[in-house]
C-alpha cells in the first residue's frame, strides 16, 4: 500500500534539504568526486561505444585512461606553460593598454576627456587595479603552498574517481534502479530519462563545442599574430558553455586587443573580427545544431539563473551541479504541467 501523498513529499522534502545543507557545508571537499562524477558520466557513450565494439568494460576504461593521459601530457608541455605567460604577460600589459586608451581619447576627443579629468584618472585607476590583483591572483594560484597541494590533490584525485565511476557507472545505475520506491519506479526511470537526455545533450554537446570553438579561436588569433591569441581563445572556448557570453566577451577582448596592436593596419583588425564572425556562424549553423540540438529543453534564461543562484550560493561546485539541477527541474516542471493538464481541476470533470 503506497504511502499517501503527504508524507511522501515529506519524505522528499527531507531528501532535498540534506541535500542542499551538504552541498553547503561540503562544497569544496565534494569537488574532486564532482568533476570525477562529470567527467565519468561525458565519457560513458565512449566506453559504452567501445563495449559494443568488443572490449570489455574493463578494457575500455583502461583505453579512454590512457589517451586521456596523452592529451593531457601534450598539453601540459605544449599549451599550459604558454597559457600561464600569457595571462602574466597581459596582466603586467594591462596599465600600458588602459594608458593608450586614454591617450587615444584624449587625442580624438579633448572636450570630453581632458587630462586630469575624473573619466582619465578612473582609468588609471582600473588599470592599476588590473594589474595589482591580477598580479596578486596569479602569484597567490602558483606559489601559495596551499593552493599548490589542493591543485595537486585535485589533479590526482579527480582522474582515480573519473576512472573508477567509468569503470562501475553501469553496475552503479542498475543498483540505484533496485533501490527506487517500487510504487513510483516506472515514472522515475521516465523522468530519469527524459532528464539524461537533456542534461546529456547539454553537457557533453556544449563542451565540446567549448573545445572545438576555444581551439579555433586560439589558433587563428594565434596565427594572425594577435598578442595573447591563446588567452583570448581559452576565455571564449570557456564562456561559450553560457549563452551569448562567450561569443560576447571573446570578441570584445580580441578586437579590443586587436585595435591596440594593429592600430592603423585596419586588415589585421578586420581579419581578427571576421574570425569570430565566422566562429559564430559555424556554432550557430553548424555545431550548435548538430552536436546540442533543439529539443535539449533549457532555455538560456533558464539556464543563467541556474548559474547564477547556485553560483552564488555554493561557489564554484554550485556552477557543476546548476546545469544537472536545471535540466531536473525542468523536466519536473513539464511533469507537473503534464499531470496537471489531465487532472481534474484542470479539465473541470
Amino acid at each position: 500500500m503506497a504511502l499517501p501523498v503527504r508524507e511522501q513529499v515529506t519524505y522528499w522534502g527531507i531528501a532535498t534539504a540534506v541535500f542542499l545543507v551538504v552541498l553547503w557545508y561540503l562544497g569544496d571537499v565534494l569537488l574532486p568526486f564532482v568533476l570525477g562524477g562529470a567527467i565519468a558520466y561525458f565519457l560513458d557513450p565512449v566506453a559504452d561505444r567501445l563495449e559494443r565494439a568488443g572490449l570489455t568494460r574493463g578494457a575500455a576504461t583502461g583505453l579512454i585512461a590512457i589517451v586521456a593521459v596523452v592529451i593531457f601530457v601534450v598539453l601540459a608541455l605544449l599549451v599550459i606553460p604558454t597559457l600561464i605567460r600569457q595571462t602574466a604577460e597581459l596582466i603586467e600589459t594591462a596599465p600600458e593598454l588602459f594608458a593608450q586608451l586614454r591617450d587615444f581619447l584624449v587625442t580624438r576627443f579633448p572636450d570630453i576627456v581632458v587630462p586630469d579629468s575624473q573619466i582619465r584618472q578612473t582609468m588609471d585607476e582600473i588599470g592599476q587595479t588590473v594589474q595589482s590583483r591580477g598580479a596578486e591572483l596569479l602569484n597567490t594560484v602558483l606559489t601559495s603552498l596551499g593552493s599548490f597541494i589542493n591543485v595537486v590533490l585535485l589533479f590526482v584525485i579527480v582522474p582515480v574517481v573519473a576512472v573508477y565511476l567509468l569503470l562501475d557507472w553501469d553496475r552503479m545505475v542498475a543498483e540505484i534502479d533496485r533501490l527506487l520506491p517500487r510504487d513510483h519506479a516506472p515514472t522515475i526511470r521516465k523522468l530519469a530519462g527524459e532528464i539524461d537526455a537533456s542534461m546529456s545533450g547539454f553537457l557533453r554537446g556544449m563542451g565540446t563545442v567549448c573545445v572545438i570553438l576555444g581551439t579555433y579561436y586560439a589558433v587563428a588569433l594565434m596565427a594572425v599574430g594577435l598578442n595573447f591569441g591563446l588567452v583570448v581563445g581559452f576565455v571564449a572556448g570557456i564562456l561559450t558553455f553560457i549563452p551569448y557570453v562567450g561569443a560576447i566577451v571573446g570578441g570584445v577582448l580580441a578586437i579590443g586587443l586587436a585595435l591596440f596592436q594593429f592600430w592603423g593596419d585596419w586588415l589585421w583588425i578586420v581579419l581578427v573580427a571576421a574570425i569570430f564572425q565566422v566562429g559564430q556562424l559555424v556554432e550557430g549553423n553548424v555545431l550548435t545544431p548538430r552536436l546540442v540540438g533543439d529539443s535539449v529543453g533549457l532555455h538560456p534564461v533558464w539556464l543563467l539563473l541556474a548559474l547564477s543562484v547556485f553560483g552564488s550560493l555554493f561557489g564554484f561546485v554550485g556552477l557543476l551541479v546548476a546545469v544537472p539541477v536545471a535540466a531536473a527541474l525542468g523536466v519536473i516542471a513539464r511533469f507537473v504541467v503534464r499531470q496537471y493538464r489531465a487532472s481534474r481541476l484542470y479539465r473541470g470533470l
